[in-house]
């Protein structure tokens, strides 16, 4: 039983054991202060941090010129959160290891804690001097560079870290968080999978993998993974703060602040943004005066927050009903997302959404239509758009499906007529004919399921791939059964017993090819809306998942006239019954249209229909509010205030040959649209 053995137990986490060894040691020689110092460290790890540290002090006094022990007493300060004191120490045992980098190292931790970056780089640069070649020099060296914005020199700093540690999850992490900052979303995403392989369960790798899915609009994968790790670590700050996030974005406070219950996280940064959620979710609660009292404790924030808070000042101007101060306000966080630096990509796209919901709040859409293109151009940036790659695969995809392949090719035995698709563009009713739908007592609405494509890009289709449409066009009969029967096995497993069940993922208009060759027996609604109100509200959204078509007003107008294409083909060559519906049918005759809706889907009247707005269904699309209340004209010529800011998107609808027609006088938008931001 050694001192090294104990040092050994005490680099590998194992505190427990190393203390009981220590205790052993000191039993026999109570005045030896590198045991008792390395005993005091463990305590400190297992949250004893007044032993811990009373043991670090009597260890220093006894041996004040012990570098080890002078250093190892930093440490305990530092993990005890006294971070003022611990530089002291370090600087005393940088006087007495003048060789060993720890010293240094540690003191650009203590210093970049403190917000000392240029006394934190001074540190860091001695350790990469005094060990070339230890990946932790390299990393701390890297921390410093991103926060003082330097983000190129960090991402070069992180990778030579990992290159010299391949299983150092911590820099991998912070890898992946400097890639992401830099809009390398892939690149981000490979980074903190391969933290996530150096440390199963490492809870900020988990809640910033979900952050990527959530931009990338994979909202179940996001929550159930949060969800999980949550489960197994139920008080991890990163987790919480990453799963409050979202659930503050979805407009539900409530359960946020079930999660915020509870003193902040010790590190600054994130005990920042805690401060910030909390605030936003009080203020969804109606809670101006709590969220007020923490607004004003946090006084100047770093540019990477400084979006959250302009927001939270914005929404407290309102409450106030002082309209001046707010629009001053929102006058002010425009330009500093235009020109600050340092902001964390998501805060600045966010935010300028929603300085865009302020001024379509209070009644300019002018204004709010060019915040919100500012945000598309750095979303854009992230989902880049190739008309010459979807032009390609739109092409491919009639070429492949035409009238022959539907007449004499092989498709699905299967003739089930559950299946339900109602397809069209977002924002064309889709959500709200699926939600009229699912409250009749033998239809069971799925919402929008990824099935129909993931079972396409399983068969070769690949992701909008020219060479995917043939692929699929050419399975036999026994491959086209086989996938129906996983596809149709998972679809009656949602709801058995119900003879309807609805798949409305309005992108599957691309796929119906295959849907046709995969379930005979299916129907196809297709929602149709005046295209000029379709970009307006597609522009008007940030949409969570890929839709790289969105971000530019021209490309916009470009898909919309392509989707419509595509729709006329379907319409000249598809075996399957497809009923067009224009979402302007619902308003001038409700009734007339659920009995058409109805027969089409060869269902019998029920009236629960007509109340379709009060069920309480999760709904996860933009439309989630609309549906909440009858059927209404606000969304009916919601173009007209913008006209001449829609100009690309209606040369390109023009260019494409789709007749627009005038402006409808019978139902004209509100001049203001009262969205609540």
């Amino acid at each position: 039983m050694t001192l090294t053995q104990a040092r050994a137990l005490y680099r590998d986490g194992r505190y427990t054991e190393a203390s009981a060894m220590l205790e052993e040691i000191l039993a026999s020689a109570p005045d030896a202060a590198q045991p008792a110092s390395v005993l005091g460290l463990c305590k400190v790890r297992l949250g004893a941090s007044a032993a811990g540290l009373h043991l670090l002090a009597r260890a220093a006094a006894a041996a004040p010129r012990d570098g080890e022990v002078v250093l190892n007493f930093g440490i305990g300060l530092m993990a005890a959160k006294h971070a003022s004191e611990a530089v002291r120490l370090f600087r005393q045992a940088e006087t007495l290891l003048p060789h060993d980098p720890a010293p240094v190292l540690n003191l650009a931790s203590a210093l970049l804690l403190l917000g000392d970056i240029r006394g934190a780089r001074t540190a860091a640069r001695k350790a990469r001097l005094r060990a070339p070649e230890m990946a932790e020099a390299h990393y701390t060296m890297g921390l410093v560079d991103a926060a003082g914005d330097d983000l190129p020199a960090a991402e070069r700093l992180f990778a030579r870290a990992v290159a010299l540690a391949p299983g150092f999850a911590e820099a991998w992490l912070n890898l992946g968080v400097t890639r992401y900052r830099r809009n390398d979303v892939d690149g981000a995403r490979i980074a903190l999978r391969k933290a996530l392989s150096a440390r199963p369960g490492f809870a900020a790798a988990v809640a910033n993998l979900a952050a990527l899915d959530l931009l990338d609009g994979e909202i179940d994968a996001a929550n159930a993974s949060l969800e999980a790790a949550l489960a197994a670590d139920p008080d991890n700050p990163d987790l919480r703060l990453a799963r409050v996030t979202g659930l503050v974005a979805d407009d539900r406070p409530d359960e946020a602040l079930a999660l915020l219950d509870g003193p902040p996280p010790d590190e600054p940064s994130a005990a920042l943004h805690w401060r910030l959620e909390y605030s936003l979710a009080l203020l969804q609660t109606n809670r101006p005066e709590e969220a007020r009292a923490i607004v004003g404790q946090l006084g100047s924030v770093p540019p990477a927050f400084q979006p959250l808070l302009d927001l939270r000042l914005i929404m407290l101007a309102l409450h106030d009903g002082e309209a001046d101060r707010a629009r001053a306000q929102a006058g002010t966080m425009q330009q500093r997302l235009r020109d600050t630096a340092g902001m964390l990509p998501e805060h600045r796209i966010a935010g300028w959404f929603n300085v865009a919901r302020f001024w379509q709040h209070i009644g300019e859409p002018g204004l709010a239509f060019d915040a919100r293109a500012q945000g598309h151009r750095l979303l854009g940036q992230l989902q880049p758009f190739s008309r010459d790659r979807y032009a390609a695969f739109m092409e491919a995809t009639m070429a492949a499906f035409d009238g022959a392949r539907f007449q004499d090719g092989p498709r699905a035995s299967n003739l089930d007529s559950a299946p339900v698709f109602i397809v069209g563009m977002p924002r064309s009713g889709t959500t709200l004919t699926e939600h009229i739908l699912a409250a009749h007592r033998d239809v069971h609405g799925a919402g929008e399921r990824g099935a129909l494509a993931g079972a396409y890009n399983r068969a070769g289709g690949g992701w909008e791939s020219a060479d995917g449409p043939s692929a699929v066009a050419a399975l036999d009969k026994s491959t086209l059964d086989r996938i129906a029967g996983s596809y149709l096995e998972e679809l009656h497993a949602l709801a058995p017993g119900k003879a309807r069940i609805v798949d409305k993922m309005p992108g599957n208009f691309r796929l119906l090819g295959f849907a046709a060759l995969l379930l005979p027996g299916a129907r196809v609604i297709s929602c149709i809306r005046d295209p000029r109100d379709i970009g307006t509200s597609i522009f008007q959204y940030r949409f969570n998942g890929y839709h790289p078509y969105s971000h530019d007003i021209a490309d916009l107008g470009w898909y919309i006239a392509r989707q419509r294409r595509l729709m006329r083909h379907w319409d000249a060559v598809l075996p399957l019954p497809i009923l067009h519906l224009e979402l302007s049918d619902w308003v001038r005759d409700f009734s007339g249209t659920l009995r058409r809706v109805l027969d089409f889907l060869g269902l019998p009247y029920d009236p629960a229909c007509e109340r379709f707005h009060q069920q309480d269904r999760k709904i996860r699309t933009v439309s989630r509010f609309q549906v909440r209340v009858p059927v209404n004209d606000h969304g009916i010529g919601r173009w007209q205030p913008i006209s001449d800011r829609l100009r690309p998107l209606i040369a390109e609808l023009e260019a494409a040959g789709e007749d627009l027609g005038p402006a409808d006088p019978a139902f004209r938008a509100p001049e203001t649209d009262r969205q609540t931001i």
